[in-house]
């Protein structure tokens, strides 16, 4: 069987972490990163060797800060002789009044959410076009879509985060790379633990399927989105039905 090596960004808990162990369990060697989960992100590594006999190496990366980048994909082309998969899942959110958001928080989010993705795709596309293969995933939201109340810059940097995907599909499309994005609804993650029960009650009955996601279910709908060789620049809504 020939090995297969992927990067996950964020992927100490929630989506990203999700993404990681259905992965593994395709036996794909990986690389791990997270800003600052360092000893979850390291616990969880060395669950997938243990119970996958797969590579794993992590990282505690900046992925808005395009040095911290650098210094950790420079050590990745030290182990992995290749890249298949490409996910793009690091995020941070921002609730509030836009009114209210200081430049430094805008700015902050912005280079996150969306110029993270612009430094991962800068460092690991160059091998991927060498080879003329490899799938990149990128993690958006449906707020992406939609826009969000009191939540405007995040819905701007997914928003972002749509149209790079798109216009990358068709940029890399003749090198045999598909470029595609997840945008998930409502997920049970660490990132929804600022509502309150009352709160994620009345978001329920606005989902049609009536629940939150696991995150187990967005990593396996991520998983199949990668792997279809022939569906590139797509947005994949996984929201239960919401939008």
């Amino acid at each position: 069987m020939t090995d297969k090596y992927g990067i996950v960004t964020g992927a100490s808990r929630g989506i990203g972490r999700a993404i990681a162990e259905r992965m593994a369990t395709e036996k794909v060697n990986l690389a791990l990163c997270c800003e600052k989960n360092i000893d979850s992100l390291n616990d969880l590594a060395k669950e997938l060797r243990r119970r996958y006999q797969i590579t794993v190496y992590t990282y505690q990366t900046d992925v808005g800060d395009p040095a911290s980048v650098k210094r950790m994909a420079d050590d990745i082309r030290e182990h992995f002789s290749q890249v298949d998969y490409l996910v793009n899942n690091a995020g941070i959110s921002y609730v509030g009044l836009l009114t209210d958001m200081s430049a430094d928080e805008w700015n902050r989010l912005i280079s996150v959410n969306l110029s993270g993705i612009f430094y991962m795709m800068k460092a690991f596309l160059p091998s991927m076009i060498h080879r003329k293969s490899g799938s990149i995933l990128n993690v958006s939201s449906m707020w992406g879509t939609a826009g969000a109340s009191c939540e405007a810059a995040y819905s701007a940097s997914k928003g972002g985060v749509n149209l790079l995907t798109k216009a990358m599909a068709k940029e890399l499309a003749p090198s045999g790379i598909t470029v595609n994005a997840i945008a998930p609804g409502c997920v049970d993650t660490d990132m929804n633990s600022i509502f309150s029960e009352e709160e994620k009650k009345d978001l329920c009955e606005e989902i049609p399927i009536g629940r939150f996601a696991e995150p187990a279910e967005i990593a396996e709908a991520a998983w199949s989105l990668m792997n279809l060789s022939y569906v590139t620049g797509q947005i994949l809504g996984a929201d239960g039905g919401f939008l």
